[in-house]
């Protein structure tokens, strides 16, 4: 076999031990190592692996994903997401459909200081929903919220999914960050305006019954009680890394200390919460950091068989071309959401389509908001719909199916493909902040 033939047998292989249960990391070595052994020899598979293991993760900007996953969780644990609800919904309280875009507002700015959408929806979940039900909201409507603003966590920064792309792209984290955040503010836009035109034209599918204002508002000095630990943390990690003053490692570091003294101030850390918080972010850590090592490996295969050049060349050269490319790569992102985990996605699909990216002459930071958009549609999709499921485990409703999630999350993938097409448009959406 050609060493062509070899890299399609590989990702042949990769997507079948994926379908049947393997997990990804594993599946991904395997088939790595199995590549180069048919390309080369045991020898030099043996040999990559060990210069993978070592040259992969021994980099300083690894340092970023313990330290935002930490940041995300002490976030989360001490309330800072039921507050930027209710200063979001003290705002909007007298607007139509002002409660659904609160939780819009409120999840991108909980993202901003997250960076991890799973979180954005547990917290939301449990905040957000009673809370549009008790005004008159649908319960599926008010979980596709929800669930629809969530992704915001992995678009605006701090963002995994971007040090993720930005590695295996070789960007630069900063710059990859600060191309989130137009994107974001578009999406969240395109979010807010969907709930306002459904509630004013399709009000049935919003609401049960009439839309409830009442209740007393808060006061003005309670609002910016709540507003000043968001507003005070989002100043120290945005501030000090659009400032200049904290490369990315340091504003996760200095992120994760600031949402210590909250939590600590909050008292929201007893019984051994603490310590049940570092051991689930060196969870996290190394599961995310063996996937990376593992798609590293399959890169390295890739392009030892020759694959994306060869792709690349068929796909330019041919009818399809860079557009072309660039829009099969895109609903195959979408459709792979449907059964697989956003970073998996990634880790699988980058190394063939980052090359073929350069070769069709695409800005690769655009590129990569792209495809992180893109990966988060495959949270609100089904069958896998992450986001949803997360949704309907915190909820613990038996009276609420996960199909009316996933009916609620469908105006919110519209939007999220609106967005893709405008972006697709007007790259610079993406790409000015990021080239200052």
């Amino acid at each position: 076999m050609s060493g062509v033939e070899i890299g399609i047998l590989a990702v042949g292989v990769l997507l079948l031990l994926i379908v049947i249960g393997m997990p990804i990391g594993v599946a991904m070595l395997a088939v790595s190592f199995g590549g180069v052994s048919l390309i080369r020899n045991e020898g030099v598979a043996f040999r990559m692996a060990g210069s993978v293991a070592r040259d992969s993760l021994q980099e300083y900007l690894f340092a970023v994903v313990p330290l935002f996953v930490l940041m995300g969780l002490l976030v989360t644990v001490s309330g800072v997401g039921k507050d930027t609800f209710d200063v979001f919904q003290s705002l909007l309280r007298r607007v139509r459909a002002g409660l659904g875009m609160a939780t819009v507002g409120a999840n991108a700015v909980f993202a901003s200081i997250t960076g991890i959408s799973i979180a954005s929806a547990s917290v939301f979940s449990r905040v957000a929903v009673p809370e549009m039900v008790r005004h008159g909201y649908q319960k599926g409507f008010a979980t596709g919220v929800v669930a629809g603003s969530s992704v915001l966590g992995m678009l605006i920064p701090p963002s995994l999914l971007m040090i993720v792309y930005a590695v295996q792209a070789e960007e630069s984290v900063g710059r990859m960050f600060l191309a989130g955040v137009g994107p974001g503010i578009l999406l969240a836009f395109l979010f807010a305006l969907t709930i306002y035109l459904l509630a004013r034209f399709r009000p049935q599918t919003v609401f049960d019954r009439a839309e409830d204002h009442s209740g007393p508002a808060p006061g003005l000095g309670e609002t910016l009680a709540k507003a000043v630990p968001i507003v005070g943390l989002m100043g120290l990690v945005l501030g000090g890394l659009y400032g200049g003053f904290l490369n990315p490692t340091e504003a996760g570091a200095a992120g994760a200390f600031g949402a210590l003294v909250i939590a600590i101030l909050r008292r929201s850390l007893g019984q051994g919460r603490l310590w049940q918080i570092l051991v689930e972010t060196g969870q996290i850590t190394v599961s995310v950091l063996f996937l990376v090592m593992a798609a590293s490996f399959f890169s390295r295969m890739l392009a030892m068989s020759g694959l994306p050049a060869a792709l690349g060349e068929t796909l330019l050269s041919g009818p399809i071309g860079p557009w072309g490319f660039l829009i099969i790569y895109l609903l195959v992102v979408i459709l792979l959401g449907c059964i697989i985990d956003s970073i998996s996605i990634m880790l699988i699909l980058l190394p063939i389509a980052i090359p073929v990216a350069q070769a069709a002459g695409f800005d690769m930071i655009w590129f990569g908001v792209m495809t992180v958009v893109a990966v988060e549609i495959g949270l609100l999709t089904p069958p896998f719909g992450l986001s949803v499921f997360t949704i309907k485990s915190a909820m613990n409703d038996p009276a609420l199916p996960v199909g009316t999630i996933f009916k609620g999350t469908l105006p919110f993938v519209l939007a999220m493909v609106a967005a893709l097409v405008v972006l697709a448009a007007f790259p610079e959406i993406a790409t000015w902040l990021a080239r200052l």
